[in-house]
């Protein structure tokens, strides 16, 4: 990974009330990871004063700063002034911004106020980063434009929808060409689903840490973890090769596809349909998959069945069995997925009914039980587990697993 010093400033009051979630920060990391760079610190601050601040402080020790945030009309919108102020350098008038804004109008059938003008302001010996999607431009200030510090600043807009492309369009360009970057690093991403770090830690370490140029590094989530390996070609090619011997069962992707997704696309190369039948997750798993792009070619139907009543009336599970065993019961599992698998005219079914909590358990069930059901037209399997968390996490939890139940499903057929 190239040794280049960058940080992330993040500007905006809503930031830090909490009212406003901060996504910039994980979103450039990632795509800085691709360009074989990585951010050293992430700062956020206020509007005003702590804006130049921040700017003082970072420019000094970073080789580039990436700042969010404050280029609008308004009064507090103050972090062109704030740089120009640090740089040392005056603010002019951006022909080129200025005709892009009274476009940006003119297209909208909206007149511009004078507000707006602000946004066409631009530092002397700073480049205009156009912004195809909203109003204000961004700014590039090269290293020493104002003499002294000698790092680049980039300041850039702070909704998504315009901060990304201009990202894309304008800064990583000029960070390849700061970095010395002409081709993609070698950084490859394996997910994998049903272990953990101590898994990785008891097994893999010791040996991966043994391949001289290989950087390893993990990321845990609920239900899975991210495994990372930079190097030359032939030394992450070493690391997983070890990691594979270790853990194929538990890879899910190595291209940074969601375990969701990797469900559809193993559907869509199989021609295969699925369906959901669900209590205790409540459709999360159905909601999950139809987050993914071209769903709807491999997903009939998702039930929502809660009650013991949904249960038997949609899906026909049988209200004897329901009496013998409880609705959250291996029997009742497999009774849903075949009975989700027969009313949908699917080829998976996958079920779920367990005990979320906080109340509900008992000594025989206790909060944390959850049954699953697999079924296709060669029969049906259930398995019974127990992940004892708070109520979200129980939730997500267990639609992970049953997402991975299906990969697992599709592997074995193939």
């Amino acid at each position: 990974m190239t040794a280049m010093r960058i940080e992330i400033l993040n500007t905006g009051t809503e930031l830090l009330l909490g009212s406003t979630a901060n996504t910039h920060g994980t979103w450039m990391g990632q795509e800085l990871v691709k360009l074989g760079l990585r951010v050293q610190r992430q700062l956020t601050v206020p509007d005003g004063v702590a804006i130049e601040e921040a700017l003082v402080e970072t420019t000094r020790r970073s080789d580039v700063v990436l700042v969010t945030g404050g280029l609008g009309p308004t009064s507090d919108d103050i972090t062109r002034e704030a740089l120009a102020k640090v740089l040392g350098v005056e603010m002019i008038e951006d022909e080129a911004a200025l005709r892009s804004l009274y476009e940006f109008f003119e297209k909208r059938n909206k007149p511009m106020v004078d507000a707006n003008l602000k946004q066409a302001q631009n530092l002397v010996g700073a480049d205009n980063l156009p912004n195809k999607n909203g109003t204000a431009p961004g700014i590039y200030a090269p290293p020493r434009l104002g003499g002294e510090p000698s790092c680049a600043v980039f300041l850039l807009p702070g909704p998504p929808r315009e901060l990304y492309p201009m990202f894309h369009d304008e800064v990583v360009p000029r960070l390849k060409a700061l970095a010395g970057v002409e081709a993609i690093a070698n950084v490859v991403e394996l997910k994998f689903v049903g272990i953990g770090e101590s898994d990785f830690h008891d097994q893999l370490d010791e040996d991966l840490a043994n391949i001289e140029g290989l950087e390893v590094g993990y990321c845990a989530r609920l239900g899975e973890v991210d495994l990372r390996l930079i190097g030359s070609d032939e030394v992450i090619a070493k690391g997983r090769k070890l990691t594979e011997k270790c853990f194929s069962e538990f890879l899910v992707s190595d291209d940074g596809a969601n375990l969701e997704t990797v469900v559809v696309r193993g559907l869509e190369a199989a021609a295969l349909k699925m369906t959901t039948a669900e209590s205790c997750t409540g459709g999360l798993v159905a909601n999950r998959l139809t987050d993914v792009p071209g769903a709807s070619a491999v997903f009939t139907h998702g039930f929502v069945t809660y009650s013991n009543e949904a249960k038997t009336q949609l899906i026909g599970v049988s209200e004897e069995t329901l009496t013998a065993h409880g609705a959250v019961s291996e029997e009742v599992a497999g009774e849903m997925a075949t009975g989700a698998l027969r009313v949908s005219g699917a080829d998976i079914a996958v079920s779920i009914t367990g005990i979320a909590g906080p109340g509900g358990g008992s000594d025989e069930k206790p909060v944390g039980t959850v049954c699953f059901g697999i079924a296709t037209h060669a029969g049906v399997e259930t398995f019974r587990e127990n992940h004892p968390r708070n109520r979200l996490d129980f939730k997500q939890q267990a639609s992970q697993r049953a997402l991975d139940l299906v990969r697992r499903t599709l592997l074995k057929n193939q």
